[in-house]
């Protein structure tokens, strides 16, 4: 299945402090590799099967010959697994051809007379608003495409790029085939020994045929086919040809369909989709950024075509939510939307590229120590001496994924351990992780337990024992990597040596490319194996084979591994490592908003009466988890492992909240089991009423988790405050809280010199070398290693904000965060989401953010604040943007005077209007007053309307059309 965890039981390396080398003592000396294993530094894997164990499972001879379902045109390296399509290679339930392939906007299944399509639009709901229960737009063939008395005996592969394949037919007299992917609402097809044909288990509609084009409607879809030049369709009884005039080529599209859908409108449709209907689709590929200075991640996805006849070089795509919400170029969306398991889907037209640009607010190794001091200092070391009992890995099966379970538990243990000054505990869960982790990374002749076996055949590295399809079905390499590579990411920072390449580092990095390979030119796996790279979050199921495509579960134990790869990369300085792991950790962050928890409610059913899933598979979602139905668990599976990595889970305390109440209701009570997990969550918005619970509840932790890391993480959010999305840092390893109206600012420095972070707001924090440092009026200094590669600790400082000065009262919107009294460097158009239908009125949601600090000049009560604001939403209607504006007299992170404009109900007609203060304020609180070192912030969301709008940047005074804020005050320059 996709199993997730099924069934629980109940580059920059330094030398480490002398200190910590002593008390490490398993340290490797001498490595001699023995005979049979395949050495990767000291450490070493097994290239020949250990006894007894299981290979992937798959019908015929697949489970030795991954390729028996390719043809030769296919790329040679490794074979992917766990996609939307692989069911069609790794069959596991259909030996012949596959399951149904969910594609979005199609939905796909392989038959011998060629290629079924379908476009669903209806879901089925099952269960109750506190029942476990399921939504799916199931897969229901409209026609099948295929060439006239095709009779294929199997489906085979002949290519794939990032999120397209082409499945091949023959039955020796004729072929198809097809290239199919998500969000293109394009088949293409090529074909020999026969007529193209459309086959139906009903006459279609036909409501346009002329010339090389026809029209057609089934179950209210609407579809154009195109053949080439100087072909016609003939259309009889059940079934749509074309000889097509000899070419072999054609393709069929499906229109965005709404209820008002005329002739008119699907022509004109028609029309525009037509002129791309014969630049077929070759290829499909991602590429990423991360802008450190902005601490944004760019991602590209772009097409390569080829145009069979006329010169058009773009195509048609459909981007989901996760996509069209943080669009940054390529275009602007038709209005016309797709219905998707995840929401609408929006499209562009004729484009070769599109580009998203996502916020990163940051992780950290560990949250920091500012609030444990007193009882509760001795609360905390009272819980850490009892996790400090025995063996810290004791009681957890021997398999990959509670290996993991174990090590990621004695990781947390060390983290704050360390910042408590525990060295004792500390080094005990350190030693633990490294003999075990040594153990797990050492091979030898006959060894069956705590060894890794690379299979040539799949290109792909199987842990043994194996749990939950880890082996037979190549399930949930990521889930149980993810825990190994954070833990040797926590036992890098104190043991440098360990960590290097040519010591055990290799195998970390091994795990990494099996699960997620960064590098296309390593073929001994495949690219990004787990992660759909255009649906934004990973699947699970090796094979897919299942009747709703492929699944995934815990998502948290995805972006578990994404910030695992954050982290081991910045401590070992792999930036190829970290920016894999930024990428994939802030799509999937915006992928799990959308498609796991919906707070806009665009993605879930009308009908499904949930605020989360528990899984999210290829046709919908499902309250309900492979291992059990209890409420606390649908909801926490997606919440565990609680880290330094799981703030993305705070961006949104509304929601927490929400998604809580639902636990309470459909379980009936407060929370009975993972407790911890839930609180943890919790505590992400109301922070004091999760510590209050933990206080007054006596419970199990979950098998994962210790008492001493839920209180650390209460008692520290309760003095922290929420996460503060609205200020970004200049490093991977930040993050910023507020309470009461005052941010603490935080960042680690893994480095071995000492490094100075700068916030958004222009914050700037000093962090010594090996340490974590946080700004405001916390006391708490603790840990004693050495400060320096390999020896990270906490400490507490209190810094000042010394940004550069601004010299003029003119600001400029210029980077994805900032105002400048200089103008862009060159046009672009900041995506605002849409606010799905909801009343955003006065409530800022969804904002973009631009901050200016460094301000001193005096109030010039004569005056008022200005803006023109370029905004635009293309042809959408009844959008509308709204602005805030706020002032900070010493940036000291408290706003005091804030200004909410009324919001401007955008035109549906393509072209920039400007948005000014003319509007009107709405409200405003507080008063003006001189500034020194003060900040100007400005807010600009979607008040009203589901369409995505979007807001001019960093143009050019050449260019025009600038969006600025003038601020009514005298600046001095400095």
């Amino acid at each position: 299945m996709g199993f997730r965890s099924g069934l629980r039981p109940t580059g920059r390396l330094g030398m480490i402090a002398a200190t910590t080398a002593a008390a490490l003592t398993a340290s490797v000396l001498l490595v001699v590799t023995p005979a049979g294993a395949e050495p990767v530094g000291a450490g070493s894997y097994t290239s020949t099967l250990p006894p007894g164990a299981a290979l992937p499972t798959a019908c015929s001879d697949l489970a030795t010959n991954p390729r028996r379902h390719l043809t030769a045109n296919a790329p040679a390296g490794a074979v992917p697994t766990n996609d939307w399509w692989s069911s069609l290679v790794y069959k596991r339930t259909e030996c012949a051809f596959s399951d149904n392939l969910m594609a979005h906007p199609f939905s796909f299944d392989t038959v011998a007379g060629g290629l079924g399509v379908d476009y669903s639009t209806t879901p089925t709901i099952t269960g109750t608003a506190t029942t476990v229960g399921e939504y799916h737009y199931q897969y229901g063939a409209d026609f099948t495409l295929g060439v006239t008395g095709l009779n294929a005996s199997e489906a085979k592969v002949d290519g794939w790029t990032d999120w397209t394949v082409s499945p091949y037919w023959s039955d020796g007299a004729r072929t198809l085939r097809a290239t199919i992917g998500h969000g293109s609402p394009f088949v293409y097809a090529r074909v020999t020994g026969g007529d193209a044909r459309l086959s139906f288990s009903a006459a279609p509609t036909v409501w346009s045929n002329s010339g090389s084009r026809i029209g057609f409607s089934v179950d209210g879809h609407d579809y154009v086919a195109y053949a080439p030049s100087g072909a016609t369709w003939s259309s009889g009884g059940t079934a749509i040809t074309s000889n097509l005039a000899g070419k072999g080529y054609f393709s069929v599209a499906v229109l965005p369909t709404t209820p008002s859908s005329s002739n008119a409108d699907r022509t004109a449709l028609a029309n525009s989709y037509g002129t791309y209907a014969h630049s077929h689709i070759t290829g499909t590929r991602v590429s990423w950024s991360y802008d450190q200075a902005a601490s944004t991640v760019s991602s590209t996805y772009a097409f390569t075509t080829q145009a069979l006849e006329g010169s058009a070089t773009g195509t048609v795509v459909s981007l989901y939510p996760h996509q069209w919400q943080n669009l940054s170029g390529g275009g602007t969306p038709i209005a016309n939307t797709y219905v998707s398991p995840r929401g609408p889907m929006k499209t562009l037209v004729g484009t070769s590229s599109f580009t998203t640009s996502m916020r990163y607010n940051g992780v950290l190794p560990e949250l920091p120590a500012v609030g444990i001091t007193g009882g509760d200092l001795s609360t905390l070391n009272g819980f850490l001496d009892q996790a400090a009992q025995g063996d810290p890995l004791a009681g957890f099966n021997n398999d990959t994924y509670w290996t993991g379970k174990a090590v990621g538990r004695a990781a947390r243990l060390a983290e704050i351990a360390d910042q408590l000054n525990r060295t004792d505990v500390r080094d005990k869960m350190l030693n633990a992780i490294k003999g075990r982790l040594t153990d797990w990374f050492t091979a030898s002749p006959g060894k069956s337990e705590r060894v890794f076996y690379y299979d040539r055949n799949w290109g792909t590295l199987i842990g043994y024992p194996a749990s939950y399809g880890s082996d037979t079905d190549l399930n949930d390499h990521h889930f149980h990597y993810g825990y190994y590579i954070a833990a040797a990411a926590t036992l890098a920072k104190f043991d440098r040596n360990w960590a290097s390449g040519g010591q055990y580092g290799g195998m970390v990095d091994l795990l990494i490319r099996d699960a997620n390979n960064y590098d296309r030119n390593d073929t001994r796996f495949p690219f990004l194996r787990d992660f759909d790279i255009f649906a934004g979050h990973d699947w699970a199921a090796g094979h897919g084979a299942f009747f709703a495509g492929n699944n995934q579960e815990s998502s948290s134990e995805g972006m578990n591994f994404a910030n695992a790869l954050i982290q081991w990369g910045q401590v070992t300085g792999n930036n190829a490592i970290r920016d894999a792991g930024l990428y994939i950790y802030t799509t999937q962050a915006s992928a799990i908003r959308n498609y796991w928890f919906d707070p806009q409610d665009q993605a879930f059913p009308a009908a499904f009466q949930h605020s989360t899933v528990g899984m999210v598979w290829g046709d919908g979602g499902a309250y309900s988890t492979w291992f059990t139905a209890e409420p606390e668990k649908i909801h926490g599976i997606n919440m565990l492992p609680i880290t330094g990595g799981s703030l993305y889970l705070g961006h949104d305390p509304g929601y927490i909240d929400r998604n809580v109440a639902e636990i309470v209701r459909n379980s009936g009570s407060q929370p009975k089991v993972w407790q911890d997990i839930i609180w943890s969550f919790q505590a992400l918005s109301k922070p004091d009423d999760a510590l209050a619970a933990f206080r007054s509840t006596n419970y199990t932790p979950e098998e994962g988790e210790s008492k001493a890391h839920t209180f650390h993480w209460l008692r520290n959010l309760s003095a922290l405050g929420q996460v503060d999305t609205g200020v970004t840092a200049n490093h991977p390893l930040h993050a910023v809280f507020t309470k009461g109206g005052n941010r603490t600012y935080v960042a680690t420095n893994l480095g071995s010199s000492p490094i100075t972070v700068r916030f958004s707001n222009g914050t700037t924090l000093n962090v010594p070398a090996g340490k974590t440092a946080t700004t405001g009026a916390h006391t708490w200094t603790g840990g004693n290693a050495v400060p320096g590669p390999g020896n990270p600790t906490t400490t507490t400082t209190t810094t000042t904000t010394t940004p550069p000065p601004v010299g003029s009262s003119t600001l400029h919107v210029t980077s994805p965060n900032t105002l400048s009294a200089a103008s862009g460097s060159g046009a672009r158009s900041d995506a605002i989401e849409g606010a799905g239908g909801r009343n955003f009125d006065g409530v800022p949601t969804n904002a973009r953010v631009y901050t200016a600090c460094g301000i001193t000049g005096s109030f010039d009560p004569s005056k008022q604040t200005q803006f023109s604001l370029q905004v635009d939403s293309a042809t959408g209607v009844g959008n509308g943007v709204q602005a805030r504006i706020s002032y900070d007299a010493n940036g000291s992170g408290n706003y005091s005077r804030v200004e909410t404009y009324r919001y401007f109900a955008t035109d549906p007609v393509n072209g920039w209007e400007t948005y000014t203060q003319a509007a009107g304020t709405q409200s405003q609180t507080g008063s003006l007053s001189n500034m020194t070192n003060g900040c100007v912030k400005l807010e600009v969301w979607s008040a009203i309307g589901s369409g995505v709008s979007s807001l001019r940047a960093s143009a050019t005074a050449a260019e025009g059309r600038q969006s600025t804020v003038v601020i009514p005050f005298v600046v001095s320059g400095r």
